[in-house]
């Protein structure tokens, strides 16, 4: 076998250090080393997009495989093949000429075969006395036994993400689906909320779409998709009628100019008998923290917190969190206020309050008062972080006096 030898192609096909690099690596094949030369095939056809090759590329490649006689591959033997163009073009299902070398130049640059000229670039074999081949030139088969282990990997891991992405598509379907629906169901049943604000979050979301999404976009969508499903769910079939002021975007509004504070011009708490004149609330320990709001949604409901963002910019929910830190200092609420609130709220959904208090700040008398109210709301389960955001999304919100 010459797995071990590095040739350089005819004429003016140019040698890379790749192609050499290749060739270098087909004398470590272990020794003894066989597999089905159709099962490799069927490993590198599920796997042709990760290659970097197209389905005529494989139809070349299983008209070279047919003229290797066993069924397996084995490193003990002359795995090249060296048909004529006739024969490759035939084999080929009739592929025009021009064709058939591109895609065999394809399979070169894939690292699926091995060119081994000879010296006039022609492909033929030379036998022995006893009419063994001696020396052949063509195409050397090698690299398929040496990457077989490789191919079936990238197959399986192919096979898993089509499989991952049907079911996300499914899911995201239904999903859309059900979210359409109730959106629908609510306007015409008159239902009590903003409903053209949340079919515009819906149509908006559903934009993003691609036509031909990816598993990491179809992932994405669907989250969101299932954050804006929890939040209608919230409006339509609140807890508790007659303590949730948080159900829709009218209550949120109500909650942030009508809250009073313990006094018109309230601090933080800094004292400790400031501190122990208000009674403290167990918080029962949570292992999974509130799901935030979706990103893309929350900076357009408040955009002023974009200025504060690493670089003036906000790109993803760390940039958000950056920000929020420093519009808690701005505008005096203090680190223990804040630090509860990402512990009962979760920490992006604390930041996006942050970022909700900021675009109300000039209605609000004491931000620091009015983020421990909300913690404390949140704890009882009063108090959602969705229609908040829904009343900011609205255009052209009514302003409303400042709280206390």
């Amino acid at each position: 076998m010459q797995t071990g030898n590095v040739t350089t192609p005819f004429g003016r096909r140019p040698m890379t250090l790749a192609l050499v690099r290749r060739q270098s690596e087909l004398a470590d094949i272990r020794p003894g080393k066989a597999a089905d030369k159709w099962k490799i095939f069927r490993d590198a056809s599920a796997a042709m997009h990760v290659l970097g090759i197209q389905s005529n590329s494989l139809a070349v490649l299983d008209a070279l495989l047919s003229f290797y006689p066993d069924n397996e591959l084995r490193q003990d033997d002359s795995l090249i093949v060296f048909p004529s163009n006739v024969q490759l073009t035939l084999r080929a299902h009739g592929m025009a000429g021009a064709t058939l070398r591109r895609h065999i130049a394809v399979l070169v640059n894939a690292g699926l075969i091995v060119r081994r000229d000879s010296a006039n670039g022609k492909r033929y074999a030379r036998k022995d006395a006893t009419g063994e081949i001696e020396n052949a030139f063509g195409f050397d088969l090698s690299p398929l036994l040496a990457r077989c282990e490789e191919l079936a990997l990238l197959a399986q891991q192919v096979t898993a993400e089509r499989a991952m992405l049907r079911k996300a598509k499914e899911s995201l379907t239904i999903c859309r689906r059900d979210v359409r629906k109730l959106i629908t169901a609510a306007m015409e049943e008159a239902a009590e909320g903003d409903w053209q604000t949340i079919e515009g979050m819906y149509v908006a979301l559903v934009s993003t779409i691609p036509r031909v999404p990816t598993l990491p976009v179809i992932q994405s969508v669907l989250e969101e998709m299932q954050m804006l499903q929890s939040e209608i769910l919230k409006q339509l079939y609140p807890f508790d009628n007659s303590k949730n002021t948080g159900t829709n975007a009218a209550h949120t509004e109500r909650h942030i100019q009508n809250s009073k504070p313990e006094s018109l011009n309230e601090l933080e708490p800094c004292s400790e008998k400031e501190q122990e004149a208000k009674p403290s609330v167990y918080r029962e320990p949570t292992s999974q923290p509130i799901k935030a709001f979706p990103l893309g949604m929350v900076l357009k409901a408040c955009p002023a917190i974009v200025d504060y963002g690493p670089g003036g910019t906000v790109d993803s929910w760390r940039d958000l969190m950056a920000a929020a830190v420093v519009v808690r200092s701005v505008l005096g609420v203090s680190p223990t206020a804040y630090q509860d609130a990402c512990d009962v709220m979760g920490p992006e959904n604390a930041a996006a309050t942050m970022a909700c208090i900021l675009e109300r700040a000039n209605f609000i008398n004491s931000a620091g008062g009015y983020l421990r109210d909300l913690t404390r709301r949140t704890e009882r389960g009063e108090f959602s972080l969705g229609p908040m955001i829904i009343a900011l999304m609205k255009a052209g919100a009514n302003a409303g006096v400042k709280v206390g």
